[in-house]
């Protein structure tokens, strides 16, 4: 039987707050909004488990004017900074300071708005790291009626602060080292006792969601798919994560900020969990289990279908239609109908099929025809001016690039775009320069989703980072079987335990013979990464010509200035 390592006690998951280092800081300003100029003092003050580590002060010349207001409040003149260093000498020397820690400010959203902007106007990059609030933290565990208001010079007052808050860079840093510490005793005494805890108990946690943190307590620490379920044992999420334990344990130290997963959190009675092999087989397994359970908190849950699809109907005189049920010979899937719809006009237009809804009988055709026909864009067979037989190579076409094999109706397209561009009508150029790339994007991906659904197995290997091997089953579009060769494994007996152990898939009837479109994509999209190889394959993968041949044109599009560039 597999073992399962204990679980961590909670002081040792993530970073413990006594290992911590950070860097508290304040700024004093002009009371210019946040820009390249406006700063007149840093203060910051280093600690780590109560020590002070190092101070960095210095005056900062704002490039601009003190207000009196201002020089009132803070004490600092403008005598005081005519000789300071302006803010593009001092960043590189505090940047260098607050290197690798966690930095702290009172408001601090004040305080870092003004340090990011000082950045960007000079040429720095503003770190990322992490950021607490004493403001923030103060209202969490502070009750009003103890405190009055939530400003440094009382919260100093209230923890007896050393140094008395004076609108002076470094004394206000002083003071909101002993509020931080202030603070995080209090958290402590609420069972925070890590970097992540802490940073996930800043938003608003019900103390029925902490409770629930016991839910995790079985999970292992490795990578698949977890379901909260209620209490009638339904389904309410799913999801996947490389580290199960750690992800499902998020939910309950309130890192998860959305509403409605709060209110999962409090229904959920227990969490089941999946493990799997590897990144794609969790991704995969997710999409099947809400298929297949509809939780009601996953979004994907609601107006799941197979997408819009476009095809031609079953008449004498075809047209395209948008319909949701795939079948063989249809174009898609999309994601939305007004995309499904555009693409048939395009495709319409460039191919000379009709656009009516009528049903056109190929012996008592006595219709009106309308402005397309006159405009020379429809042959008119609701009026009995073309036959059935001039009809067909227009559907021939539209058929034939549907399944890769013409591309006569993207060249037909192409070349109505240039001569609206040499009639200098670039409005309408521009208008059918789109749509055609729609149509392109559309039929790319089709035949992409179409190739690999149609390959009866194809056994791929992408590299797991630490020299071994991530290897997939993949049968008609879905994936059959996953697993891992580590370093050092031969990957090949692997490889035919998996294709002996693998799902037999039957292909069905329609585009993607019967596989989920969301499916395919998540399995093209893992076959492009970096690295990947084909270890094996029923029949040789490839895409159809007829539209691989426009990405280049596509490529031009999209970086095309005027439209005498896409020629």
């Amino acid at each position: 039987m597999r073992s399962i390592q204990a679980q961590l006690a909670f002081d040792e998951l993530g970073t413990p707050l006594r290992d911590t280092t950070f860097v508290v800081f304040d700024l004093e300003t002009t009371g210019a909004a946040p820009g390249p100029s406006g700063i007149t003092e840093i203060g910051a003050v280093k600690v780590r488990a109560g020590e002070v580590l190092g101070e960095f002060a210095t005056l900062v010349n704002p490039g601009m004017a003190i207000p009196p207001q201002i020089v009132s409040l803070t004490g600092i003149t403008q005598a005081m900074v005519y000789d300071a260093p302006p803010i593009e000498e001092v960043l590189p020397a505090f940047l260098e300071f607050i290197g690798g820690s966690v930095l702290v400010a009172h408001n601090s959203g004040f305080d870092t708005s003004h340090m990011r902007a000082a950045c960007e106007g000079h040429g720095y990059v503003w770190p990322k790291l992490t950021v607490v609030c004493t403001v923030r933290l103060a209202r969490r565990v502070v009750p009003r009626d103890e405190v009055g208001r939530y400003n440094l010079t009382a919260l100093a007052l209230l923890f007896g602060a050393r140094t008395r808050p004076t609108h002076r860079a470094l004394d206000d840093a002083r003071a909101t080292v002993d509020v931080l510490h202030g603070l995080l005793e209090r958290v402590g005494n609420l069972g925070v006792h890590s970097l992540e805890e802490l940073m996930s108990y800043l938003p608003e946690v019900t103390v029925a969601q902490r409770a629930k943190r016991h839910l995790a307590a079985d999970l292992p620490s490795a990578p698949g798919v977890y379901l909260f379920k209620g209490p009638k044992e339904e389904v309410l999420y799913v999801g996947t994560a490389k580290d199960l334990r750690r992800r499902v344990r998020s939910y309950f130290t309130g890192s998860e900020g959305r509403s409605r997963i709060r209110e999962m959190v409090a229904l959920a009675e227990r969490v089941d969990h999946v493990v799997c092999a590897h990144a794609l087989e969790a991704e995969v397994r997710e999409l099947r289990l809400i298929a297949a359970h509809r939780p009601a908190y996953n979004r994907r849950s609601k107006n799941r279908h197979q997408g819009w699809w476009v095809g031609l109907t079953e008449e004498a005189f075809p047209r395209l239609s948008v319909v949701r049920l795939p079948r063989p010979g249809v174009l898609g899937p999309f994601r939305n109908q007004a995309d499904a719809r555009a693409t048939a006009d395009t495709l319409a237009g460039a191919s000379g099929l009709r656009t009516c809804t009528q049903r056109i009988s190929p012996r008592t055709a006595n219709g009106t025809p309308c402005v397309l026909a006159e405009l020379g864009r429809c042959g008119a067979p609701c009026a009995g001016r073309q036959s059935v037989e001039a009809y067909v190579p227009a559907v021939e076409s539209v058929s034939g690039l549907i399944a890769g094999l013409d591309g006569r109706p993207l060249h037909v397209a192409a070349a109505q775009v240039e001569r609206l561009a040499e009639a200098r009508h670039f409005e309408q150029a521009a208008r059918h320069r789109d749509e055609l790339a729609g149509l392109i994007r559309a039929l790319g991906r089709a035949h992409r989703q179409t190739a690999l659904a149609s390959i009866a197995e194809l056994i791929a290997a992408a590299p797991d980072g630490n020299g071994g091997w991530e290897l997939s089953v993949i049968r008609y579009g879905r994936l059959a079987s996953a697993g891992v060769a580590r370093r050092g494994v031969p990957p090949m007996p692997v490889v035919e335990a998996l294709v002996a152990s693998a799902e037999t898939v039957l292909p069905d009837p329609g585009p993607l013979n019967g596989a989920p479109p969301e499916e395919v994509g998540v399995l093209l999209r893992w076959l492009a990464r970096p690295g990947v190889r084909l270890v094996r394959t029923t029949r040789p993968w490839a895409e159809p010509a007829a539209v691989a041949g426009w990405r280049g044109w596509l490529d031009l599009v999209s970086t095309a200035h005027s439209l005498e560039h896409v020629g």
